[in-house]
């Protein structure tokens, strides 16, 4: 999956000579955490309602609202800001944003701003992904970290004529093993555990009592 598919196309943006007075309106007015911010047609900068909370009035106090009146948005905003372009692979601008802890990434192609990828797109992403938006139950099955083993717990799934929705390979907390964390199309996976448990495996979940 690439950014381009999951990222916003309606992008509210300011511009480097906009007063801080009108982000924080635009931020309250669409509801939204991240503006990027145009100088021209050229991206030149990102501001965020974190940018903006220290600064902005606690109450409404006359000289607050004027110091936010007379600063620009230029003057506040992160720049170079950190951009993704649309052909990049979702995982890679998910990397990126937990690497430089940033909320959102603006998405730019030969220079013009064509998008934004937030927060919200990779966790619904992520969602869609595990395929825990449709009835389903959670398989993980723990193995050694050697090759073959995916394909023998995929086996015993399919031998029940069940479909795997997902699956992630994630370390385990034992040396010189993986975890295999399936998602699969049954809401009853007791069968299956059995079956796998029966080649040797150790099932984690689900458990045997909750």
């Amino acid at each position: 999956m690439l950014v381009a598919d999951i990222m916003s196309t309606r992008v509210v943006t300011v511009n480097v000579s906009d007063s801080l007075c009108h982000a924080l309106a635009t931020l309250q007015k669409e509801r939204i955490r991240h503006l990027p911010v145009l100088d021209g047609d050229r991206l030149a900068g990102i501001l965020t309602d974190r940018d903006l909370r220290d600064m902005s009035p606690a109450v409404l106090r006359e000289e607050n609202i004027e110091r936010l009146s007379k600063l620009r948005v230029g003057e506040v905003m992160k720049s170079p800001p950190i951009t993704a372009h649309p052909l990049d692979p979702v995982e890679d601008a998910a990397r990126l944003m937990y690497v430089h802890r940033i909320g959102c990434l603006p998405v730019v192609k030969e220079g013009a701003l064509v998008g934004i990828l937030t927060e919200t797109d990779i966790l619904r992403c992520l969602v869609e992904l595990m395929g825990v938006s449709r009835p389903s139950s959670r398989l993980e099955v723990v193995v050694p970290d050697t090759p073959g083993h995916l394909a023998s717990v995929a086996s015993v799934i399919r031998d029940f004529g069940v479909n795997i929705i997902s699956v992630i390979t994630p370390a385990s907390k034992k040396e010189g093993f993986r975890s295999l964390v399936f998602r699969i199309a049954t809401i009853d996976p007791r069968q299956i555990k059995q079956a796998v448990t029966a080649l040797g495996y150790e099932v984690i979940w689900p458990p045997d009592k909750r």
